[in-house]
């Protein structure tokens, strides 16, 4: 279980301290407790209830085994950010927003695989055959890709979410994940803008401690989904044999069994959050409506699961499933490497 998010330890942290009052937004009126010596001073109460429910939404991403991105280049926030989120084993930018990290990250993978490539010269000796002037100038290129890169290099696919601090610095970045809907959780300061954000975390974005005080409750949320999951595989794999064993002896009972209780079967063992595109809620819609495995999915109509979406709710409008099917086709093969490298080619899941 996570540690509880005290307010006196945020105060202690001075997470409540915001900005001038001449350099406030007004959306953030509602967060703001009073205004003191020309500042603003942020409703602790409300952080803690939004650090809660952000905690929770994250510690369900974390969960479904998508990546969470975080993003903090300030100088004051990068070394707390590399520190606690490298424990948690998620990926993070400190460095500068490489501009299309989310909306052109097929590119940015082809950067991320050079730096693969370089690795693999040097290993297998092709390295060692270049001129001189040309070792050097490959060195360099894999110290700036490993400075701006190396910290993403394990994530292959678009982040199931992006945890951003101080939002006006990074406005890009809110911008990017905006366009491909992407959650957005951010500590924001009392001279930005929270309508773009979705999970929005009022604190004092400036401050190291105050920054270090939000990261420890979040990443301590990430850390549990992580753990949640790994105990649900084992689960899996303990309860497998089992499963095998008595799908048998229903086989020898029966020819004949219902098509609902071999979708109920099968909806434990597969995980339609794999298809790039479909998130926790969206497979929860596909199941409601019977649509519970990787089989059925690749015999659905795009049309109709675009239906099943828009009536489950209007947040899951926005989805476009025209890929769905592909992606689930391979996936009912066990044509997993295929479908990765497909991911990895496309944007989004959209071809």
């Amino acid at each position: 279980m996570a540690s509880k998010i005290e307010v006196k330890d945020l105060l202690e942290a001075g997470v409540h301290f915001g900005h001038l009052t001449r350099k406030w937004n007004p959306n953030m009126a509602p967060y703001i407790y009073m205004e003191r010596n020309g500042i603003h001073v942020i409703n602790l109460y409300k952080t803690v209830a939004k650090i809660e429910e952000a905690n929770e939404a994250l510690k369900k991403i974390a969960a479904s085994g998508r990546k969470i991105l975080f993003v903090a280049t300030k100088k004051q926030a990068k070394d707390i950010v590399a520190d606690k989120v490298s424990k948690v084993n998620m990926p993070y930018i400190t460095e500068r927003w490489p501009g299309g990290m989310l909306t052109n990250f097929v590119t940015i993978r082809k950067a991320v695989k050079k730096m693969a490539s370089i690795d693999r010269m040097k290993k297998d000796g092709t390295f060692n055959t270049l001129s001189k002037k040309e070792r050097l100038q490959v060195d360099r290129l894999r110290a700036k890709l490993e400075k701006n890169l190396g910290s993403i290099a394990d994530m292959t696919r678009l982040p199931g979410a992006i945890f951003i601090v101080d939002t006006m610095r990074e406005h890009i970045a809110v911008k990017e994940a905006q366009k491909l809907n992407i959650p957005i959780f951010a500590m924001v300061d009392t001279n930005s803008d929270p309508r773009p954000i979705d999970y929005v975390i009022p604190a004092n974005d400036d401050a190291g401690k105050s920054i270090e005080a939000i990261l420890s409750h979040v990443t301590d949320a990430v850390a549990e989904g992580l753990a949640e999951r790994k105990n649900d595989k084992q689960d899996d794999e303990a309860e497998a044999p089992k499963k095998e064993k008595k799908a048998e002896s229903k086989k020898e009972e029966t020819a004949e069994t219902p098509k609902k209780e071999k979708k109920a079967a099968a909806v434990e063992a597969e995980d339609l959050t794999k298809i790039e595109g479909v998130g926790p809620k969206a497979a929860e819609a596909l199941v409601n409506s019977g649509v519970a495995t990787y089989a059925d999915l690749a015999k659905a109509d795009p049309e109709k699961i675009k239906e099943v979406l828009t009536e489950a709710s209007s947040n899951l409008a926005h989805l476009d499933p025209t890929s769905w099917p592909k992606q689930a086709k391979m996936a009912a093969d066990g044509k997993w490497d295929e479908l990765k490298e497909w991911q990895d080619s496309v944007k989004g899941g959209v071809e």
